[in-house]
Formats: structure tokens, C-alpha cells, sequence
């Protein structure tokens, strides 16, 4: 907990509660509007809330976020000899398995020399060599 009382974290607590106060105020100032005859005001009566939601929405997934990386920072490291047992849940988050390994093999045969290629490499080669210079500089 001692993690969501940093300067960054009372600085991201008070920008919600000055924007959830303020997209409140003017969904209030709205419907104020609207009951005096504006009809295009009762939409963004409506849409102003929803933009309030929104900002304590996207605050307290970066709170559960935050709380969850603390608690993973806080945990004993796994032992590298034990190797844990693949892990497959049902649900929105995928299984964990073992990374495949794919062999690399070279490229052999008849290499066909990419002529634009060398030449955009030569300029960026250049470019490398100069960095103060400008592209209408490059003399090829």
C-alpha cells in the first residue's frame, strides 16, 4: 500500500478527483441547461457521467495493477532448479506453456543482391557517418 503514496501516485489521486469532480460539474451544468429549454444539452448531460466512470475506471485498474506488482515484487524468487508444472487456465487469459525452439538454418544457394537495398543501406551508412548533415546534403 505504501507504494500507491509516492509523488507519482498522489499526483495521479488528485488529477481523478479534480476530473471526476469536474466532468460531474459539468453533467450538473448540463441537466441545468437542459431543464431550461436546451434539448442538445440532455446528451451531454448524459456523456459527462460517462466520462467521470471512465476516469475511476482507468484509476483503479492502474490501483489493482500497481497492487498486484507489488505484491509479485514482495514474493521469495522461484528456485531456477525446480522447474514449475505447465499451468493451463480456462478463462480470458491464455495457457502457459513451454516456448517452442525453432533451428535457424543459414541461407544457402544463389544470393540475389537487392540493388535498392544496398543503396538505401549506403545512404543510411551515410547518414551514420554524418550526423549533422541534412538528406539534400548526401552526395549519391
Amino acid at each position: 500500500m505504501r507504494r500507491l503514496w509516492t509523488p507519482a501516485w498522489i499526483a495521479r489521486h488528485v488529477a481523478m478527483v479534480v476530473l471526476v469532480v469536474g466532468f460531474l460539474g459539468l453533467g450538473w451544468w448540463q441537466i441545468s441547461r437542459a431543464a431550461a429549454g436546451n434539448s442538445l444539452s440532455w446528451g451531454y448531460a448524459v456523456e459527462w457521467p460517462i466520462f467521470a466512470g471512465f476516469v475511476v475506471y482507468v484509476w483503479w485498474r492502474e490501483v489493482k495493477l500497481a497492487r498486484r506488482k507489488a505484491v509479485e515484487a514482495d514474493a521469495p524468487p522461484a528456485d531456477p532448479a525446480v522447474e514449475p508444472a505447465p499451468t493451463v487456465t480456462t478463462g480470458s487469459r491464455p495457457a502457459v506453456r513451454r516456448p517452442v525452439r525453432v533451428s535457424r538454418v543459414p541461407a544457402g544457394g544463389d544470393v540475389v543482391e537487392d540493388t535498392d537495398l544496398a543503396a538505401y543501406n549506403h545512404y543510411l551508412s551515410w547518414l551514420n557517418a554524418n550526423p549533422g548533415a541534412r538528406p539534400g546534403d548526401y552526395p549519391g
